[in-house]
C-alpha cells in the first residue's frame, strides 16, 4: 500500500495577511514542520497549490484558487498517475500534524473531525472528484466529505490551526512555555 504525503498550501491566506506557509515558528517556516510531520507517515511528499523550494509540488486541479478541493484534487490525480494507492493531506497551517491510518476501513475516506484537511483519500476517488469539480461550482469540503461519506476520527492531539499572525505568536509562546523548540 503507497501512501502519498500532500500538503494543501495553495491558499491566498486572507485572515493572516501574508504568507502562511512562509510563516516562521520556532525559527522555521510552517510548511516545514507540517512536511518533518507527515515524512514518517508516507512514502512521497508533494505540495499543492504553490511551489516550495526543495519539495515536489502540483498546480491545483482543474483551475487555480479552488480552495482545499482543488488541491486534494491534484493530489489524487498525481497518486493515481504515479502508483499510490491513498492520499494523506494536511493543510500548510494546522500543527501539530496527526497520525492517521492506513489501510482505511473498507476503502472510505477518513478525515479528523473539526479538521477536514487532514485526511486519507483512496486513489479511487480520482476520477470522481476531478468530475465533481469540472461539473458543478461547489468548492465545499465539507459537501465532498458528505459526497465521499468520509468517516470522521478523532485526534488525540490538541490541533491548532493558525490562521493569523496572533494565532501562531500564541502557539509558539505556548511552545516556548513547554520547552519546545
Amino acid at each position: 500500500m503507497r501512501r502519498l504525503g500532500a500538503i494543501i498550501a495553495g491558499g491566498k491566506a486572507t485572515r493572516f495577511g501574508s504568507d502562511k506557509a512562509a510563516a516562521y515558528l520556532n525559527g522555521r517556516p510552517l510548511i516545514e514542520h507540517i512536511a518533518d510531520g507527515l515524512r514518517a507517515q508516507v512514502d512521497r511528499l508533494i505540495v499543492c497549490g504553490r511551489a516550495w523550494p526543495g519539495m515536489d509540488w502540483v498546480e491545483d486541479t482543474p483551475f487555480a484558487d479552488m480552495g482545499p478541493l482543488g488541491g486534494l484534487n491534484a493530489a489524487l490525480l498525481y497518486a493515481q498517475q504515479n502508483g499510490f494507492d491513498e492520499v494523506l493531506t494536511a493543510g500548510c497551517d494546522v500543527v501539530p500534524v496527526p497520525e492517521l491510518p492506513r489501510n482505511l476501513p473498507d476503502g472510505r475516506a477518513v478525515y479528523i473531525h473539526g479538521h477536514y484537511l487532514f485526511g486519507v483519500w483512496p486513489v479511487a476517488l480520482a476520477p470522481v472528484l476531478d468530475r465533481h469539480l469540472r461539473n458543478q461550482d461547489n468548492l465545499s469540503m465539507r459537501r465532498w466529505i458528505t459526497l465521499t461519506g468520509a468517516q470522521a476520527v478523532i485526534s488525540s492531539d490538541v490541533l491548532h490551526n493558525l490562521n493569523t499572525p496572533l494565532e501562531l505568536a500564541q502557539y509558539a509562546a505556548q511552545q516556548s512555555q513547554m520547552g519546545i523548540r
